[in-house]
C-alpha cells in the first residue's frame, strides 16, 4: 500500500471510532508507531483536525467529516457477500437496515464497481437453515432494538416463550450481548425474574419493548466475560468413544461429526478410527445408526447395547 492510499485509510479509520490508538493504528497497517507518527502529523499539516490525548490515542473533531470514499472491486464484492449472509442470517429488522445501507454503499460505488456487483448478484447464493425459517407467533424482528438497548445500557421487557417449559412468561432483563451460534441469534442478560444471567434465543421472543429505564454496564458482566465463564464451566461427565469407519463413509460425515465430540481419527487401512468425548450415548448412538454397517463399534460395549435398542425399538414400531 502506498503512502497516499494509507493516509486515506489512516484517517477512515479515524472517522469510523471515537478514539483510536496509535498501537491499533500500527497493526493494521503493519508500520512502526514512528511512522504512525509522521502520518498523523501529515494529515494535521493537511487540515484534517485530528485531535490527541496523552496515554489514550487519536480522535478527530466533532464536526468533520469525509466525503464520500470509493470502493475497489474486491471491497465491493465482500460487502455484497456481507448482504447475502445478513439476507439469510439476520432478522427481519437487521435485514431491513442492512438493506438502507447497502442503497447507500451502491449509491457512491463507480460505474464499473455497480457492473460489476450486478454481474455476481446472482452467483453468490447463501443457504438459509430450515431452523431459521420464521415461526407463526414469533416475529423475529428485534435484533435492531436489542442493539439499541445494549448502546444505551436500557432495560427490556419481553414475552418469552421456553421450549424446554412450554410456557411463555413475561421478563425484564438487563442485555450485556448478543451472538450467533447454531444458526441462531441469542441474547445473553441479566433476568430480573429469575435473578441471574440467562441466553435467550432471539427468535423465541414473542413481544418486546424498550422501557424507560436504564441500568448500570458496570454492575454486570461484559459478554465476553459470560462466554468466557462458560466455556470454563465444568464440563458434564463424558464417556470415551471409538469406532470404525470406511473412509468412503468418512468423507460423507465431514464436519459434522466436531459436534458430536470428535477428539481424533486414525486411517487404519480401509477403516479409519475415530475417537469421540460424548456425554450421551444415546445421542450419539442415534446419529451412528443412519450409517448401517458402514460403523464398527470398538468400544465401549454400552454404545453397542444403545445401537440394538435403538434398532430394536424402531423394529418394533414398524412390525406392530
Amino acid at each position: 500500500m502506498n503512502r497516499i492510499d494509507r493516509l486515506t485509510a489512516i484517517l477512515i479509520q479515524l472517522q469510523g471510532r471515537k478514539i483510536v490508538k496509535a498501537a491499533d493504528i500500527s497493526e493494521r497497517f503493519n508500520i512502526s508507531l514512528r511512522t504512525v507518527y509522521r502520518d498523523v502529523k501529515a494529515l494535521q499539516e493537511a487540515g484534517v483536525p485530528i485531535g490527541a490525548e496523552a496515554g489514550t490515542g487519536y480522535y478527530i473533531v466533532d464536526g468533520y467529516h469525509l466525503p464520500p470514499v470509493m470502493f475497489s472491486k474486491e471491497e465491493a464484492a465482500s460487502l455484497l457477500t456481507g448482504e447475502k449472509l445478513m439476507e439469510q442470517f439476520g432478522d427481519q429488522s437487521s435485514r431491513k437496515q442492512f438493506g438502507f445501507a447497502m442503497e447507500k454503499i451502491r449509491s457512491v460505488l463507480r460505474g464499473s464497481e455497480k457492473d460489476f456487483l450486478e454481474s455476481l448478484e446472482d452467483n453468490i447464493v447463501v443457504m438459509r437453515p430450515y431452523s431459521q425459517m420464521e415461526q407463526e407467533n414469533f416475529p423475529n424482528r428485534f435484533l435492531t432494538d436489542l442493539q439499541h438497548a445494549l448502546g444505551h445500557q436500557q432495560v427490556v421487557n419481553m414475552e418469552y416463550f421456553s421450549f424446554q417449559e412450554e410456557v411463555a412468561t413475561r421478563r425484564e432483563t438487563e442485555p450485556i450481548g448478543i451472538f450467533h451460534d447454531g444458526s441462531n441469534w441469542h441474547l445473553i442478560a441479566w433476568c430480573r425474574l429469575r435473578q441471574g444471567y440467562r441466553d435467550f434465543r432471539v427468535d423465541r421472543i414473542r413481544k418486546l419493548n424498550l422501557t424507560s429505564s436504564y441500568y448500570k454496564k458496570d454492575k454486570r458482566i461484559s459478554l465476553q466475560e459470560y462466554l468466557e465463564q462458560r466455556r470454563n464451566a465444568a464440563p458434564e461427565k463424558t464417556l470415551l468413544v471409538k469406532i470404525a469407519v470406511d473412509k468412503d463413509l468418512r468423507r460423507y460425515m465431514r464436519t459434522q461429526l466436531y459436534y458430536y465430540g470428535l477428539m481424533d481419527e486414525i486411517p487404519k487401512g480401509d477403516k479409519v478410527e475415530l475417537t469421540f468425548l460424548t456425554s450421551s450415548l444415546n445421542y450419539l448412538a442415534r446419529y451412528l445408526i443412519m450409517f448401517g454397517n458402514g460403523v464398527t463399534i470398538i468400544e465401549p460395549a454400552a454404545l453397542k447395547t444403545t445401537l440394538c435398542e435403538l434398532i430394536t425399538e424402531l423394529n418394533n414400531h414398524y412390525i406392530s
